[in-house]
């Protein structure tokens, strides 16, 4: 499927609802446990989206939307959540994204992006030259990656309460 940013912003705009719809008001065992050691509870997958809204799409965009000749992103801290975190609790998060994904998807739609506009290059400090479509493209599959993530932590909580059925269970056996 080719980028549409019609379709991707519809996807964007469902994230917070799934995540709501999910994770509101369960025990925090379903949010706080993780699949083991250097893995991501729920609550730090939350961290991480927060903070993603917070430094990484619509900044970056605006990096490559600007006139300054210096189009080079500030590095991401894909981990900011664990050293950051936050004295809340999962239900202030899910409606701190919410709010947060609403400001940044008003200002995409501000945009008003051409066809010319999501060819427009910015500096990833790691990956090098890539362009605003990619960016974006991006931002819609790290919200399914994150997704998924989400239901193979909690599905791993029961691993080993499902008895013999683990076989069958193919998100009981991926970390990612």
């Amino acid at each position: 499927m080719q980028f549409d940013l019609n379709k991707s912003i519809t996807i964007l705009s469902k994230t917070p609802q799934v995540l709501e719809t999910l994770l509101s008001n369960i025990h925090q065992d379903w949010t706080h446990n993780s699949e083991g050691e250097n893995t991501w509870s729920v609550f730090d997958v939350l961290g991480h989206l927060i903070h993603g809204e917070k430094t990484d799409w619509i900044v970056r965009s605006e990096i490559i939307l600007s006139s300054k000749e210096n189009k080079t992103f500030e590095p991401f801290d894909r981990f900011a959540m664990i050293t950051d975190k936050p004295n809340k609790i999962a239900q202030d998060l899910l409606e701190e994204f919410a709010k947060l994904r609403a400001e940044n998807l008003e200002k995409l739609k501000a945009f008003k992006l051409t066809e010319s506009d999501l060819s427009k290059k910015g500096i990833h400090p790691e990956l090098g030259i890539v362009t605003l479509k990619e960016l974006l493209s991006c931002w819609v599959v790290h919200d399914l990656n994150h997704l998924s993530q989400i239901s193979r932590v909690m599905a791993f909580q029961y691993k080993t309460e499902v008895g013999p059925w683990e076989k069958y269970l193919s998100i009981l056996h991926k970390k990612a």
